[in-house]
């Protein structure tokens, strides 16, 4: 089992520079397909606000500024692509509708990378970060400076159904991994589970692990996980993600929003 094809959506501007060449880094490692989408800004999101049947000044104005940047953007992805100088790497544009081809790239793909931009709703991939996650419930890899592959993975583990996916979906990065450990704290979880027998089921795949058991109780499981990542050096976080629903983790945080706001490892998160 190993990964074929690694996806990284770009908004065709600067700051796509650093996910690309996180994104290449992971690719490498597992002599993947780098599958750099652009995603621009969809003309059919405006026709709601244009109305039917109507096309002013102002509209034909929005339209013809969103034509240009999707022509600049796609320009900017082949400018960068072409530096990263990636053999496996290909550049996609999407025309209109832009999600309905993203979600079909992602699901033709084995994990998508976003930066820590997008996973914080900040920048314009924000939303579909939020989609591929959530929505498509497809493997996302939050890169954040030093993304590495071949060092320290924890892998964080409750016994639910979020971590389960989590941590087989993310068997390749394991397997490469240098050291593997197993985290969890039962103190702060509602869920009866036992670290060794996941550190079991790893062994029958190749993949030594070690436990180790967090002390804490209440709602602090992302302290906990980010201060054993940090006393560990990880150099990626394993860990399910929205295990609640999407609305209450946002209006009440969440140990996943907690993750994704932290300046911690290099994430991998499934749901």
């Amino acid at each position: 089992m190993s990964w074929a094809r690694i996806m990284a959506p770009l908004a065709g501007a600067a700051a796509d520079r650093g996910l690309l060449q996180s994104a290449r880094v992971l690719a490498e490692a597992f002599d993947a397909e780098l599958a750099c989408v652009h995603a621009p800004a969809d003309m059919a999101d405006l026709m709601p606000w244009m109305g039917e049947g109507f096309m002013g000044g102002v509209q034909v104005t929005a339209l013809e500024s969103l034509k240009e940047a999707a022509v600049e953007g796609h320009r900017a992805v082949d400018r960068l692509v072409g530096e990263l100088g990636y053999d496996r790497c290909r550049a996609i544009s999407l025309d209109s509708p832009v999600w309905a081809g993203l979600a079909m790239e992602g699901r033709l793909s084995d994990v998508i990378v976003f930066d820590s931009a997008a996973a914080r709703g900040k920048g314009p991939l924000a939303e579909s970060f939020q989609q591929m996650i959530a929505d498509e419930q497809r493997p996302v890899v939050v890169a954040r400076p030093g993304l590495k592959v071949g060092g320290t993975v924890m892998v964080a583990w409750d016994g639910g159904k979020e971590a389960s996916r989590a941590m087989r979906t993310s068997l390749p990065l394991l397997q490469k991994a240098a050291q593997v450990v197993v985290a969890g704290a039962p103190g702060a979880s509602s869920r009866s589970f036992a670290l060794e027998r996941l550190v079991e089921f790893l062994a029958a795949r190749g993949v030594t692990a070690t436990a180790k058991v967090l002390d804490g109780t209440g709602n602090d499981a992302a302290a906990l996980l980010l201060g054993a990542a940090r006393e560990m050096g990880a150099d990626f976080l394993v860990a399910g993600a929205f295990g609640h629903p999407r609305l209450q983790e946002f209006i009440f945080g969440g140990t996943t929003r907690s993750l994704l706001n932290s300046d911690g490892p290099s994430l991998f998160l499934s749901h």
